[in-house]
């Protein structure tokens, strides 16, 4: 495989600590496959003349507002190589004219090893719509596709390893954005519109009243704002880590502390910490109840060894 090759394919790589056989079942069945790859929705094999001719198939794909994708394929298993590995290839192309894949191939590769099994995916294929599709495939499809390849090989892992059924782990991932994503905005909000665009007179009262001195009073208004809007960015980018959510809880209990002991009157108010600070915490705490079972595409290798 030449370098420029070797750079457009695509390559997913994990270990999963699980048998052989439970490996290949789950990947080779259809019924099964289509529950943990989030590149099919539906895989259905066709009927085989004879046993020794490929295994054709037909997939189809949801791409939201009730369309979809169909495709088809043909693969070869390999059950017993010498060395213990077994082997898929498979070949895949769609005649509906708004996939922009055309045609491709690839192959699946099961390698025994003392940690596990390496269950690794390399694949490539043509585009449709010439330049103006080749330049979207390399931009957003490309990469869009390689990530969904490598979240759906985590999926799988979660589920032989640790027994987290597939739309378990969906679930979890859904509950893990959407409190992520509130929190941010919690955050950015805040952090913004009563302290950096439209310092509120009450940040400014609160302040006073914690004993900050008033020729300061502007600047720590400034930099909590600036504050609020770096821990917004640390949970976005951060996406799976702990630690912001973490950071979120233990400021908001501060925060609440803070109120009530040095601007009690706040407690009461219409629009008051207490009730802002505890949404706000509840989010994070659901954050991270969520993050332990969802799947992530940064445990799979998705650069190709030299050695492959």
């Amino acid at each position: 495989m030449n370098g420029k090759r070797r750079s457009m394919s695509i390559y997913v790589e994990i270990t999963i600590q699980v048998p052989m056989d439970a490996l290949w079942k789950h990947t080779q069945t259809p019924e099964l496959h289509e529950r943990w790859d989030l590149r099919f929705t539906r895989i259905r094999y066709l009927p085989k003349k004879t046993e020794s001719e490929p295994q054709r198939f037909l997939y189809a794909t949801r791409i939201g507002f009730g369309l979809q994708i169909a495709g088809e394929g043909e693969s070869v298993g390999e059950r017993d190589s010498a060395n213990g590995s077994r082997s898929s290839a498979l070949k895949f192309h769609s005649d509906d004219r708004r996939s922009i894949i055309r045609e491709g191939s690839g192959y699946w590769k099961y390698i025994p090893t003392a940690g596990g099994i390496r269950f690794l995916t390399l694949y490539d294929y043509r585009t449709r719509f010439g330049a103006s599709g080749a330049i979207f495939d390399r931009l957003v499809f490309r990469p869009l596709i390689s990530w969904a390849t490598a979240w759906s090989f985590d999926r799988l892992r979660l589920w032989l390893e640790r027994g987290i059924d597939p739309t378990q782990a969906m679930r979890q991932t859904l509950v893990h954005a959407v409190a992520r994503l509130a929190l941010a905005a919690v955050l950015i909000y805040h952090g913004l519109v009563p302290k950096l665009l439209r310092p509120h007179a009450d940040e400014a009262i609160m302040l006073g009243q914690a004993g900050v001195p008033a020729e300061f009073i502007g600047t720590a208004i400034t930099s909590i704002g600036i504050a609020e809007l770096l821990l917004a960015g640390s949970l976005l980018v951060l996406w799976n880590k702990t630690w912001p959510p973490w950071l979120c809880i233990i400021l908001m209990v501060i925060a609440t502390i803070g109120v009530a002991a040095n601007s009690p009157q706040y407690l009461t108010a219409a629009f008051n910490p207490v009730s802002l600070n505890l949404a706000t915490a509840s989010l994070a705490a659901i954050d991270l109840l969520a993050i332990p079972g969802i799947p992530s595409a940064r445990r799979c290798r998705r650069t190709q060894p030299e050695t492959s």
